[in-house]
């Protein structure tokens, strides 16, 4: 289910809503308007000096057991590089020295029977050090891997599969 069909009811009146409505939803009571954006997350490409980049294998739904790029959701307040920090710090433990802008990818997220929309910014970035730690209860696995050699097949969102078909392709390596 969409998020936007949990709504029945204006945030603002209370009065009933049109179901039949596509995102905005305008309330028929009181005139106010709904937007639905998407959701915001930044996905970490971290290659290590000999060409590898860290992979992560999820520990939680959606997708548990699966491999995915380290990363998550940006925070009220936060910037796209600042949530990536924070994120990748909490997810590995590795300090971030800088970001570049990759790619952004629309991606859906399905958790507890709602689907998220989510634009995923990608991000190039740079370590102080290549010590990993996984933070546990979000992360079951992590290791480095060669990007030819990763199986798109078992990369948990089809935003971070094409990432890194994207990243691939800039390099010249084929999977």
């Amino acid at each position: 289910m969409k998020l936007h069909e949990h709504f029945r009811h204006c945030p603002r009146c209370g009065g009933g809503l049109d179901l039949g409505q596509s995102p905005p939803l305008t309330c028929g009571s009181c005139g106010f308007t709904f937007y639905f954006n998407p959701a915001v997350a930044t996905v970490a490409l971290v290659e290590r000096e000999d060409g590898k980049l860290l992979l992560v294998r999820r520990a939680r739904d959606p997708h548990r057991g699966t491999l995915s790029l380290p990363g998550g959701f940006v925070e009220f307040g936060e910037t796209a590089e600042g949530g990536l920090q924070r994120e990748v710090f909490e997810e590995v433990g590795l300090q971030v020295e800088s970001v570049e802008f990759f790619c952004s990818l629309p991606n859906e997220y399905h958790f507890k029977e709602v689907t998220y929309q989510v634009l995923d910014f990608f991000f190039l970035v740079k370590v102080r050090s290549a010590q990993t730690v996984a933070e546990a209860g979000e992360i079951a696995d992590l290791f480095w891997c060669a990007p030819g050699e990763i199986d798109l097949g078992e990369i948990a969102f089809p935003s971070v599969a094409e990432a890194l078909r994207r990243f691939r392709d800039a390099r010249g390596r084929d999977g």
